[in-house]
């Protein structure tokens, strides 16, 4: 019996032992780990996302692609109103849109891309609002989007991206300038469809062709595409 009791009393004592060896070297264990820092964690979350020039390519092509999609709703919409001379000039927005989204295209390809886009159901209310949703993305376009875009492909040297978003840029101020002209004396702009030309280059559009060279990106003015 005495000895039955020494018995359980030494395996209760090992038990013991181990138990607090153990503890102990967990602790050491959970010593040597470094602790992540809060303020670490915060930092790597809200690191910034680096905009490259084919993403700057992308927005372009997007925008441009629903550009295209929204001027040419907004000319059925003219034309159903009897503004015929603004259904025009829609359309010539539309087929400058078009080839800037093209050129874009094809850069994005270039640099190992696929174009991409997330089209969006037009906004068509009447002609003269229409001209104005017109003219405010024209102008956003001309002196936010891509003079920032040409900035970014200057740094990387891109001296193709860097032309697109220039002609781009300049084309796009002028369209706005058309549609400040047709919002200005709307009445003038009703009835028959009137006559734009539009560079197949760089999408830059004019009702007259007394140049011999594009004043935006110098082609021979022989490439414009008549638009009515």
């Amino acid at each position: 019996m005495k000895n039955t009791k020494k018995i359980f009393f030494a395996a209760v004592f090992l038990c013991l032992t181990l138990a607090v060896l153990v503890h102990a070297e967990e602790a050491k264990t959970e010593k040597n780990v470094p602790a992540v820092s809060q303020d670490k964690v915060a930092v790597a979350q809200v690191v910034p996302v680096r905009n490259t020039t084919l993403d700057n390519l992308q927005e372009a092509f997007n925008g441009e692609k629903n550009a295209n999609a929204r001027y040419l709703a907004f000319a059925k919409k003219a034309d159903e109103e009897g503004y015929g001379k603004a259904a025009s000039l829609f359309r010539a927005a539309a087929r400058a849109e078009q080839i800037h989204f093209e050129r874009h295209a094809a850069l994005i390809e270039k640099m190992g891309g696929i174009p991409a886009t997330r089209l969006e159901a037009p906004v068509v209310k009447r002609t003269m609002e229409n001209l104005q949703a017109a003219f405010d993305g024209e102008t956003y376009e001309s002196t936010r989007m891509y003079p920032k875009f040409v900035k970014k492909a200057k740094a990387d040297k891109n001296e193709d991206a860097m032309d697109s978003f220039e002609d781009a840029e300049k084309a796009e101020a002028v369209h706005a300038g058309l549609y400040k002209k047709a919002m200005d004396n709307l009445k003038a702009w009703k009835g028959k469809s009137g006559k734009f030309y539009v560079c197949g280059f760089c999408g830059n559009v004019t009702e007259k062709m007394n140049f011999k060279e594009c004043p935006i990106c110098g082609r021979s003015k022989k490439i414009y595409i008549e638009v009515r």
